[in-house]
């Protein structure tokens, strides 16, 4: 061991080594608020100044320190995408893996998981569902433009690798939103005060957790669409097919690192693993399969192809349009005539609605990059409106801008999530089922096993206790 003198600043408490400087490099505080530290370290260990630390135990994303050269752009953007500034303490990582997408020597990349379920589909069968975002980008690894929807290929990709049955997360998309929509339905009817925020991104749900505690009674205790597909296919599916769980392995592929973390929170059982489209990519490349020669597939049956609410999961504003679509349904009991919202469309950071439902105005708010709630809280405090459902996504442009998905540059990050987006709506418009109470599939659970909406089975399985929502 040797002792290594440092210096730290007092006023933003960052560390570094250079003793000549008149400020300190990353506040500008001046030179009077700097301080010395000692610090004991091993010589055989890399020494990071400027890179956020990443623990072993990170269940989304891993760094090998050898291609690490402590840039520092990681920290950067954790702090202009998530509003986070730390070097050493790991607990408040959220896992979204956006310093993945920025790290320029491919030092930090997604957790791997992939060679772990190569190992497991030699002996059990293999359970797959894809997530809306990652059929909009997988094309990009093939030389196909953004925004290619490329779900047929996935699905024989998938087939090829060994998964007997592939579904859509699509359907626990609207499974979450027949929850989602009750759920504010019913506060709407109760007069609650406060909004309802989503729930379906791990990484604010974390966020909310660790840094404003005070908004978790506000948040649906919904979960994500992969938690709620996983749910039903152990106790719905499995037994229709004569399968116990130890006979299968469940697989969630995702554009998302922070779905690495959240199956791993008390309470999210039925999915085994969690598998970013950037793996899927790496694996298919191991095995040597011609992606752009693979014949379209469609999705396997019961759990299929879901609606175009579904899909729209995938973009920001997609969760809140989709709530809308069967909020107004629930309240009503008719279909609504108008059902696309483009005010909360697109990549402007904060967006709002309104919508009149039986003669009441519902406003709604959307935010992406968690960065910029702390603008939507001020505005929540000072009351100059009331918002009855608010949307959280923590990456930019929402699910598309995933910390598993394809690597861009910083100058067509914007232009290329704008093309994911763009091909979810193009999807959602095109099919003709595209409200999620008309799905066939949602009408069968409900009347074979879940009931109705926020009946006690549904909340048995589908709805996380609030001390989950804490781990």
């Amino acid at each position: 061991m040797v002792i290594v003198m440092k210096y730290r600043c007092k006023i933003c408490n960052s560390i570094f080594m250079d003793k000549d400087v008149s400020s300190c490099p990353f506040c500008f505080s001046p030179k009077s608020f700097i301080e010395e530290v000692d610090e004991e370290i091993n010589e055989q260990k890399n020494i990071f100044l400027h890179a956020v630390k990443v623990s072993e135990e990170n269940p989304g994303i891993m760094r090998d320190n050898t291609k690490c050269i402590d840039c520092g752009l990681c920290r950067d953007t954790c702090k202009n995408m998530c509003g986070l500034d730390f070097l050493e303490d790991t607990s408040r990582c959220l896992s979204c893996g956006q310093c993945v997408l920025t790290c320029p020597t491919n030092a930090l990349k997604p957790k791997n998981s992939y060679l772990k379920v190569k190992e497991l589909l030699k002996n059990k069968i293999g359970i797959c569902y894809t997530s809306p975002a990652v059929r909009v980008s997988i094309g990009e690894f093939y030389g196909y433009p953004a925004g290619s929807f490329m779900q047929g290929k996935l699905i024989a990709l998938l087939k090829k690798l060994g998964f007997k049955y592939v579904f859509d997360t699509t359907f626990g998309a609207d499974l979450t939103i027949m929850e989602e929509a009750t759920e504010l339905v019913n506060r709407l009817k109760s007069n609650s005060d406060g909004p309802l925020f989503s729930s379906c991104c791990p990484a604010w749900v974390k966020y909310a957790h660790n840094e404003c505690p005070e908004l978790e009674p506000f948040i649906s205790t919904c979960k994500s669409p992969i938690a709620m597909q996983g749910a039903v296919i152990e106790k719905y599916f499995l037994p229709k097919i004569k399968k116990n769980k130890e006979d299968v392995v469940t697989v969630a592929i995702t554009p998302c690192t922070a779905k690495k973390m959240e199956i791993k929170l008390e309470g999210i059982f039925g999915t085994d693993e969690v598998i970013t489209i950037s793996e899927l990519v790496e694996w298919a490349k191991m095995e040597g399969i011609s992606f752009n020669s693979l014949e379209d597939l469609e999705y396997d049956s019961l759990f299929g192809e879901g609606s175009g609410a579904g899909v729209i999961f995938g973009a920001s504003g997609g969760v809140c349009e989709a709530a809308l679509r069967t909020a107004y349904h629930l309240i009503t009991n008719k279909d609504l005539e108008n059902i696309e919202f483009n005010d909360v469309r697109g990549l402007k950071n904060v967006k709002e609605a309104s919508i009149l439902i039986d003669g009441e105005e519902i406003n709604v708010l959307v935010v992406h990059k968690i960065k910029e709630l702390s603008k939507v809280l001020e505005k929540l405090k000072e009351r100059e409106k009331t918002y009855h459902f608010i949307e959280v996504m923590n990456c930019e442009g929402g699910c598309v801008g995933g910390g598993g998905q394809p690597k861009t540059n910083e100058e067509s990050a914007l232009k290329v999530k704008e093309a994911r987006a763009l091909g979810l709506y193009s999807r959602d418009s095109s099919k003709k089922l595209r409200l999620s109470y008309q799905n066939p599939d949602i009408i069968k659970i409900y009347s074979e096993y879940l009931k109705y909406p926020g009946s006690d089975i549904a909340k048995e399985i589908l709805h996380k206790c609030k001390e989950s929502v804490k781990n």
